[in-house]
């Protein structure tokens, strides 16, 4: 709607509410990030909601009502995906470490300490009654496998991250495995390669899974194909080079406050 302004003459916009402007966006491409850095981000985690997740209890500041045990959330956006039709993710970079905590009793926000794959503070470590592996100063240590992903949806994509341990560690490795067996024929007829990982996608589902402890929702991972755009493959390398140069920042504190599954 245009407005004109009574002592000025000038004419001004004015933007209905809802409307969307008949403008390219494109021509203001990655204006306004002048000062932006890696510093400045937080890598979202990817999460899948439990019975005891606060996006699904009710009076908890982070309730949700469009929530349920089994989705998948976004921790930066919180945005909501179907547990059940999943989500397409290109995975770009994989990192093991291990994370020690302190009780979440004990006003845990934020980990004590992140380790290596190549650390030996596992042999520091003894089972606790809990399951937990406990350090002398009480801490507990989690194995934790960080998979680096692109989430693809029609109209975008953006990064994430999904960590899994404790029950989901066997289908961290069940998807490196994946990924490792993958063989695809040379452009010369003359035998095969394995294709990169950011070169593949993946649909992760959430399914009710359960041991003598109890229930929980984890992930099924099925791979779907190699990636089908080159802008898409060219995105998720420049994301792995990233990750590879440790420039991507990641919070697990963020994690932390989502998941409060106890098995």
């Amino acid at each position: 709607m245009k407005i004109k302004d009574g002592q000025s003459g000038q004419v001004s916009i004015k933007q209905e509410a809802g409307a969307v402007a008949n403008i390219d966006l494109e021509q203001f491409a990655d204006a306004g990030f002048d000062n932006v850095d890696s510093k400045s981000l937080a890598l979202p985690f990817l999460k899948v909601l439990g019975q005891l997740s606060p996006q699904v209890t009710q009076g908890d500041s982070q309730f949700n009502p469009e929530a349920r045990p089994g989705m998948i959330y976004n921790t930066v956006t919180d945005e909501l995906y179907d547990g059940a039709g999943g989500i397409t993710v290109i995975p770009c970079y994989y990192k093991l470490e291990y994370i020690e905590w302190r009780d979440r009793e004990k006003g845990a926000v934020a980990p004590v300490n992140v380790y290596s794959s190549g650390s030996d503070i596992m042999t520091k470590t003894t089972r606790g009654d809990d399951g937990k592996d406990r350090l002398e100063n009480g801490n507990y240590i989690e194995e934790t496998a960080s998979h680096y992903v692109m989430i693809v949806q029609e109209d975008k994509s953006s990064t994430a991250m999904i960590t899994m341990k404790s029950t989901q560690r066997k289908k961290s490795k069940k998807w490196n495995s994946m990924m490792m067996s993958l063989r695809q024929k040379r452009k010369d007829g003359k035998g095969f390669f394995r294709p990169a990982p950011f070169t593949q996608q993946y649909t992760l589902k959430t399914v009710l899974e359960k041991n003598n402890l109890g229930s929980w929702y984890g992930w099924e991972i099925e791979h779907t194909g190699t990636v089908g755009s080159e802008d898409t493959i060219k995105a998720a390398f420049e994301f792995y080079e990233s990750c590879k140069k440790g420039a991507v920042r990641v919070n697990h504190g963020k994690e932390e406050q989502v998941e409060k599954t106890p098995f």
